[in-house]
């Protein structure tokens, strides 16, 4: 068995909320390339996508394993002692307890984790996709995982054989504090049930994804940890991580990444208070545009059956996706020119954790009744 394992957390970054330094990256490599001289890991790769450092990690240990996450706990201390050292604003920000309790879910970075039969006779090949998002919360990717794994407007594979019999979706409430609130609802026949629930992203997310011709091989993992829920007050947005398995008995990455031509809006951007859109960036881009507009990177990579990743193909970096990066662009300058007024801001429930809530507070207090 191999299990593909993707954590992702803010520990630092340049200037304010942009990227991590070279130093950072510099020392999360280090950590896991000694992890594989030791056999713990079979490979690995370290990127960021705005200031959110994601440790891919290719093993044998399966999902949720406590060395494994404690060692991604070590990357990003390492990471962030560097940060510190030079300087970085928010050092360490997503790092919301001394240690992890064998599972980094719950402790600040979010996790993303499939294991699968590398021997599997339906899957001659193992190509994946790995996406990483930032300045926005993980249900970011409930509408473009709604739209390739049950409408064939964005992916015509679902009239094929191997997908006709559809997909089984967890849901998670991503508001419950006490343990997983998950709900199963398969497509096609509960499709309209599971939009009911997505089109609430900031308590319902997409957390798996399951075939159901092969009910035993996952396609879709999300990170689904909320921070606010986590710490109890606003820690920055959720900056979720993702991975979905493409190809033979899953869609294919141009049908996977359809959706993002959408360029849909989601909650997010500068405060983690607005509503912007979604925009495709090449892997390692900072955060550096008016609103900070929130990101998602896409990389596509291919693993052996020795645990041996291949070198990651940059899906948004190909030119193709400069129109939908313009179209974010506007759509973002539009939405901001109604500045703070209505949908152009989270509603106060989302906001309850932040300054924004104790502003509104303070006000509470001057109103009278006549």
């Amino acid at each position: 068995m191999i299990t593909i394992s993707a954590i992702k957390a803010d520990v630092g970054s340049i200037g304010g909320h942009t990227c991590p330094s070279a130093g950072m990256v510099g020392a999360a490599r280090a950590v896991l390339g000694e992890a594989v001289g030791k056999g713990l890991l079979t490979d690995f790769a370290v990127t960021f996508t705005g200031d959110d450092l994601c440790l891919l990690m290719v093993h044998r240990n399966g999902s949720a394993c406590p060395d494994v996450h404690n060692l991604a706990w070590e990357a990003f201390r390492g990471a962030t002692e560097v940060a510190r050292a030079e300087g970085l604003y928010a050092a360490g920000q997503d790092l919301l307890k001394d240690a992890p309790s064998g599972n980094v879910r719950g402790a600040g970075p979010g996790a993303a984790e499939i294991t699968f039969d590398e021997a599997a006779p339906e899957r001659r090949a193992e190509a994946f996709l790995v996406f990483t998002a930032d300045k926005c919360g993980p249900g970011a990717f409930n509408f473009p995982l709604w739209a390739v794994f049950t409408s064939p407007l964005y992916n015509a594979g679902l009239m094929l054989p191997v997908m006709k019999k559809g997909f089984t979706f967890r849901v998670i409430d991503m508001e419950h504090p006490h343990g997983d609130r998950v709900l199963d609802l398969v497509s096609p026949e509960e499709h309209v049930e599971l939009a009911i629930l997505l089109r609430d992203e900031n308590r319902f997310g997409i957390q798996a994804i399951h075939s159901r011709l092969h009910p035993s091989q996952q396609v879709v993992a999300v990170s689904t940890d909320r921070l606010h829920t986590i710490a109890g007050e606003y820690k920055g947005k959720d900056d979720p991580v993702a991975i979905v398995r493409t190809q033979g008995i899953f869609p294919a990455p141009e049908e996977v990444v359809s959706p993002y031509g959408v360029a849909p809006y989601v909650a997010g951007g500068a405060r983690g208070s607005h509503t912007m859109p979604l925009m495709p960036v090449p892997i390692n881009t900072p955060v550096t545009g008016p609103y900070c507009l929130p990101l998602v990177a896409c990389v596509a990579y291919s693993v052996n059956r020795e645990g041996k990743l291949s070198a990651g193909v940059d899906v948004f970096g190909n030119p193709v996706w400069d129109a939908v990066r313009l179209k974010a662009q506007e759509k973002g300058l539009a939405l901001r020119e109604q500045g703070f007024v209505g949908a152009a801001m989270l509603p106060m429930t989302e906001l309850e954790y932040s300054a924004f809530r104790k502003s509104l507070a303070e006000l509470e207090d001057r109103f009278r009744t006549l």
